[in-house]
């Protein structure tokens, strides 16, 4: 199986920055992308950005221009970096991992995001 761990979410100012960690562990062989989603009270979880195995990313709108997400292949850990952070990206973060091995997605614990105005 899979086991993610995420870190560095936090508490921070509009316009500021967060850096988020998941590190993966367990049979992550096999994997089609890794990804971050978030979820905001009383809304749907939704795709933040992902990196598929070929190294390709994609983001949603909202955070284009703002959000990279990156990988230490040798940490197997990804990253995503939020820059220009505005309160409606205030949510939990979950790390996600689609296995092509396990034909499932694993997620992470969460990690909370607050952005004040």
């Amino acid at each position: 199986q899979v086991q993610l761990v995420e870190s560095g979410g936090g508490l921070v100012q509009a316009g500021g920055s967060l850096r988020l960690s998941c590190a993966a562990s367990g049979s992550i062989f096999s994997i089609n992308f890794m990804g971050w989603y978030r979820q905001a009270p009383g809304k749907q979880r939704e795709l933040v950005a992902a990196i598929f195995s070929g190294g390709s990313t994609t983001y949603a709108d909202s955070v284009k221009g703002r959000f990279t997400i990156s990988r230490d292949n040798a940490k197997n850990t990804v990253y995503l970096q939020m820059n220009s952070l505005k309160p409606e990206d205030t949510a939990v973060y979950y790390c996600n991992l689609n296995s092509l091995l396990y034909r499932r997605n694993f997620w992470g614990q969460g990690t909370q995001v607050t952005v004040s105005s």
